[in-house]
């Protein structure tokens, strides 16, 4: 654990307050003078758990921090002003709980540690932004300009994404709230969810108060939904009026338009753009976003029904005169100072896509960038029920090779509840609980063993079943915490959570460019800094064909398993056609309109009661088939290894035995190090966001080729317009089969060809340029750096000493 050792400042303040007593529990934590101002609440009550002394320490700290602030004030120096930025900095840095006791205080990272960290990162930014400030503008060198970038580059923010699926009165949102300690932030019980509306939880570090940042789709959007619907409509005007598609095509506009929608519809389309209609938003209007702000999660709660809940007689929705859920593309709730939260995003996510395109495309977006997601069911059809199954196959390509999902925890709510049994005692229903939880989750093992292809993208060690009782956390009436199994779900999130490596690898970054600013001053050391120089050269030289050469194995190995994929998709395709376009279990009429939604929606179509249907991804199943296997291995989501067997990550200049050889010029060669592993670890998440687009361009090859034929089809009308559409398809994928999925091949290897080529060319430029900038290069008009770099390296050192000699993740 990283300690500060206690100084004169704590203990003499503790004994002008009367409060000696405590010296040594100050010391025990690592109390210093700028850890004293940061103290919250919650850290004082941790410290201090007598009232009595509790009380007057709070007063006696209340009055310190306003006379600071005043000297601060009266003095008027660039010194005082950066002390008070700085004690500013490290108090927006603190992250702390606010509502709740959710956490495990004994299996829990140290929060004070955290909270030390977070004081140093503070710290460290202040010093890096002042020397920013000292670099000089007036004629910039090339030199002052790479160091002012490199400053400007230092990042920490890191999000984790944790994505969660579930049907409606699964139990989602009494987990959600369960898990992030507030009860009342997410509706739930009596209002019914709407399914497409995506809903991001999040700290807010801004302010204590609950905020909404609404996000609408784009009014036009809006008008060519509208259009599609009434085409709908229009071309199903005889259709049973309890059909699924009309009932959700209902529903969307009477939550808007109320009953009227259908007069609308009749006499005067047009106005459905009226004003009237959106008078509560004219952010909709304006392409602009709706904020809301709320002093409780109750209060949000109550406010934030209408933009993502259907219809209700009851709760909070009874009052609501108009749903806008339609037009909501996606809403993201803060939660004042959560810890939990504080790197994570919980994302309650639809099943399905979407036949908004904007909120289809982030939807798609969202679950590829999930490094996590929960699958939630309730407990007593957990291994039975179709739909979880259903939305973890359907997304798991998404998530698996076109994504950087690692782990997939089946969650079964509500695992409290027990149906009739003969004995009533906590002891007896304590025991079925735990029987019945071992059963659901020995069933839905089982079950996951069976998914072949779900499989093809995710090990049996990334999927984790658990049984949860948000109730049963709360109340406590027959389950303990840790019974409920919520507290697991809390460590993984703040194990998520911990910001020790980002607040390293700033650290680490500073601690270079520092090291480059005060060896850059000495020119006593030209014949070293020309002999390292050959020497880098000829190191980076042999590292990059090290890099080259695994990379142009996989693209060999690539070309192999698509050439096997063309020549099957190309005798398949006619059996694919037929699955899609001559389905079992729909006659005649039924698939008309079916039809004619996937030719409208370019291929794709969710029935409400279905899977969703994609001919797109079914034209392309051999290809992606063929290369399932290899592109796991060569992109992994999980492990160490990283991807193209870890090449990337094991390039290295040899900078640690250089230093050793050349002493005078080891403060540029600590900077190369630094620049080293920010590279590669920058490089590791290009690779990570190209291999999504990688892996989905068989795909989007396919659909880009039928998107004519779609077009077409959608055109055909009158008598046999359900077999003219069939003809239409059937046709253009025969006729285009010889030369489609040659295609979409060769668009794949173009891509992890130039991906090949943009690493190699950013390795060695970005590197070349370090090395001529730090060691080619002399500064002039460079500041002094000497007190920051003592500063910077001693919290470098400690951070290192603390992080156990952890790998850099940048």
């Amino acid at each position: 654990m990283l300690f500060l050792v206690m100084d004169d400042f704590v203990r003499t303040k503790l004994t002008e307050w009367g409060l000696s007593e405590w010296t040594e529990r100050f010391k025990d934590e690592g109390i210093d003078e700028e850890s004293l101002y940061c103290l919250y609440d919650q850290d004082i009550d941790n410290l201090i758990p007598k009232l009595g002394p509790r009380a007057k320490f709070k007063k006696r700290l209340k009055l310190s921090r306003k006379e600071q602030n005043t000297t601060n004030q009266e003095t008027g120096d660039s010194s005082a002003q950066c002390q008070q930025q700085h004690e500013e900095a490290a108090d927006s840095a603190q992250v702390w709980s606010s509502t709740s006791d959710t956490s495990d205080k004994g299996k829990r990272k140290n929060i004070l540690e955290s909270y030390t960290e977070e004081i140093i990162l503070s710290k460290v930014k202040h010093t890096m932004s002042c020397v920013h400030e000292r670099i000089p503008n007036q004629g910039i060198t090339k030199l002052n300009k790479f160091l002012k970038d490199k400053i400007s580059d230092l990042e920490t923010d890191k999000r984790e994404l944790v994505g969660v699926f579930g049907k409606t009165g699964a139990g989602k949102s009494s987990l959600i709230n369960a898990v992030i300690g507030e009860k009342n932030l997410l509706p739930s019980g009596s209002i019914s969810a709407c399914t497409t509306v995506m809903i991001k939880v999040e700290t807010n570090m801004q302010s204590q108060k609950y905020e909404a940042d609404i996000e609408f789709i784009p009014k036009e959007e809006w008008k060519d939904e509208l259009w599609s619907l009434f085409n709908f409509l229009g071309d199903n005007a005889d259709q049973d009026k309890e059909d699924d598609d009309y009932l959700e095509i209902a529903e969307k506009l009477s939550a808007l338009y109320g009953e009227e929608w259908k007069e609308i519809l009749n006499k005067s389309p047009e106005k459905f753009m009226d004003n009237k209609y959106f008078r509560e938003i004219p952010e909709f209007h304006l392409s602009r976003r709706k904020i809301l702000r709320c002093e409780s999660a109750r209060d949000l709660s109550a406010e934030l029904v209408k933009y993502t809940r259907t219809d209700s007689e009851h709760g909070d929705g009874k009052d609501v005169k108009r749903w806008y859920w339609p037009l909501v593309k996606c809403v993201t709730v803060r939660v004042p100072r959560n810890d939990l939260l504080q790197h994570v995003t919980l994302v309650d996510l639809p099943g399905n896509g979407d036949r908004n395109k904007s909120r289809d495309k982030m939807w798609k977006g969202v679950v590829g960038s999930c490094s996590t997601v929960w699958i939630v069911t309730e407990v007593n059809r957990a291994a039975a029920e179709k739909e979880p199954w259903e939305i973890l196959e359907s997304t798991s390509s998404l998530m698996g090779n076109g994504g950087q999902c690692q782990q997939i925890h089946f969650i079964c709510t509500k695992s409290d509840l027990i149906a009739d049994s003969d004995d009533h005692s906590a002891a007896g229903v304590r025991a079925l609980i735990f029987k019945r939880n071992m059963q659901a989750k020995e069933a839905v093992s089982k079950e996951f063993s069976k998914l072949n292809k779900v499989k093809k993208h995710f090990s049996d060690d990334c999927f984790k079943v658990l049984t949860v009782s948000a109730k049963e956390f709360l109340q406590k009436k027959l389950l303990n915490p840790d019974e409920t199994e919520i507290p697991k779900l809390q460590r993984f999130l703040q194990n998520l959570n911990d910001c020790h490596s980002e607040t390293l690898n700033y650290v680490s970054g500073a601690y270079g460019i520092l090291s480059l600013i005060q060896g850059a001053s000495c020119r006593e050391v030209a014949d070293q800094k020309t002999d390292v120089c050959t020497e880098l050269e000829e190191k980076m030289r042999h590292e990059l064909d090290k890099v080259r050469k695994p990379m142009e194995e996989a693209h060999e190995a690539f070309e192999k398993c698509l050439n096997e994929g063309v020549e099957k998709s190309k005798s398949s395709c006619e059996r694919v056609l037929k699955s899609v376009l001559h389905p079992t279990w729909v006659k005649g009429g039924g698939f008309h309109k079916i039809l004619k939604c996937i030719v409208a929606n370019n291929g794709t179509h969710k029935p409400k009661r279905r899977k969703q249907i994609n001919l797109n991804v079914k034209l392309a199943s051999c290809l992606t088939d063929s290369i399932d296997e290899e592109f796991k291995k060569t992109f992994p989501n999980e492990g160490k290894c990283g991807p193209f067997n870890g090449v990337v990550s094991t390039f290295s200049l040899d900078t640690t035995r250089l230093i050793q050889k050349y002493k005078d010029v080891e403060l540029q060669l600590i900077f190369l190090k630094t620049e080293e592993e920010k590279i590669k670890t920058k490089l590791n998440k290009i690779i990570r966001e190209r291999k999504k687009t990688i892996y989905s361009s068989l795909t989007t090859t396919i659909e880009e080729t039928m998107h004519d034929c779609y077009k077409k089809a959608a055109e055909i009308r009158g008598q046999d317009s359900l077999k003219n559409m069939r003809d239409t398809i059937e046709k253009h994928v025969y006729d285009s089969k010889n030369t489609m999925f040659e295609q979409a091949k060769d668009v794949m290897l173009n891509q992890l060809r130039c991906l090949k080529e943009d690493i190699l060319k950013t390795l060695e430029e970005t590197m070349q340029e370090s090395i001529e900038l730090s060691l080619k290069t002399d500064g002039d008009s460079i500041p002094d750096v000497t007190e920051e770099l003592v500063m910077v390296k001693q919290h470098y050192n400690e951070l290192r000493g603390s992080a156990d000699e952890e790998t850099l993740i940048w």
